[in-house]
Formats: structure tokens, C-alpha cells, sequence
């Protein structure tokens, strides 16, 4: 088996395809959640970090993960998922931003960072609405169709839309 740098990064780029499948516009790449390619002796090592513990879409990422290896003709492979550190909403790319926008997600507007510090001194952050980029929207659940996302109403052209939460 070669363990060059070219093999790591045909693979990377193979794996990186892999999508979110519950939010199918988005790539594990996008999302940040891959974290690294590496090879331990023979045995080829793929790190995934979920984007938050529990998170029910990590079992059907590392089974795509692992087909698309197995695919590409790896048969001594570990997929293994990575806690430490904990994933941050900064790990999504610009290009995965502008996806959740386009497919009718509001993505995170400022970093980690920004965002505990405007908790912390109560100031309410806006959510641009993905469809009219108003920022007249308020909140009506702080939970989405998944532990990521949130629940939103814009006043301005009158559409629901999810927000994917900062953390």
C-alpha cells in the first residue's frame, strides 16, 4: 500500500465528497467535520468529529466514509470519531456557509468567539433571513428539525427558516 503524500491526498479528496445527510448540500469538508487522513502502519485512519455528541448522522457518515474507501479499493481502514476538541460552527468553510444560505438556511453569522460574547452581555444577535437577507426576523423555536438548528420567522417576506446555530 503507498502512504505518500499523494495517496493522502486522492484519498482526502474522494472522502471529502461525502454529504451531510441531513443537510445533503453540504459535504463532511463544508461542514469541517473531517479532521484528518492519515495512515498508522498499513491501516488507514479516517477522523471524523461529530457536530455535537449524539449526533445521530455521524453512523451514516462513517458507513458512506467506508463505502467510498472500499470503493476506491481500501479494505484495511478505521473510521473514528474524534471528540476532542469539540466541534465549532467556525470549522464551517465560506463555501458551506453560502450552501446553507442558497438551500434556505440561515449559516452562522459571527464566530464562537463573537457569539458567547454577545450571550454574555445579553445583546440579542440578529439572524438574517436566508431569503430576503432581512434581518426583521425573530425566533419561534430554539429547536430545528435537528439539535443544530433553530427555528425562525421573518417578518419581511413572511417565510419560516431554520438558522444553523452557533456553537
Amino acid at each position: 500500500m503507498v502512504t505518500n503524500t499523494t495517496d493522502i491526498s486522492r484519498i482526502r479528496s474522494v472522502v471529502s465528497g461525502v454529504c451531510d445527510p441531513e443537510i445533503p448540500v453540504l459535504t463532511i469538508e463544508d461542514l469541517g467535520i473531517l479532521r484528518d487522513i492519515r495512515f498508522e502502519k498499513e491501516k488507514l485512519v479516517v477522523e471524523i468529529t461529530p457536530t455535537f455528541t449524539g449526533c445521530p448522522a455521524m453512523r451514516t457518515i462513517a458507513d458512506e466514509i467506508a463505502d467510498v474507501l472500499r470503493s476506491e479499493g481500501f479494505t484495511d481502514f478505521d473510521v473514528r470519531l474524534v471528540y476532542s476538541p469539540a466541534w465549532t460552527t467556525d470549522w464551517i468553510s465560506e463555501s458551506g456557509k453560502l450552501k446553507l444560505k442558497e438551500y434556505g438556511i440561515a449559516p452562522p453569522a459571527r464566530s464562537t468567539e463573537q457569539h458567547l460574547a454577545a450571550l454574555l452581555s445579553g445583546v440579542r444577535e440578529l439572524v438574517h433571513c436566508p431569503f430576503c437577507n432581512s434581518a426583521n426576523t425573530r425566533l419561534t423555536s430554539p429547536f430545528g428539525s435537528t439539535a443544530c438548528k433553530a427555528l425562525h420567522y421573518c417578518d419581511n417576506c413572511h417565510q419560516p427558516f431554520e438558522e444553523f446555530k452557533c456553537h
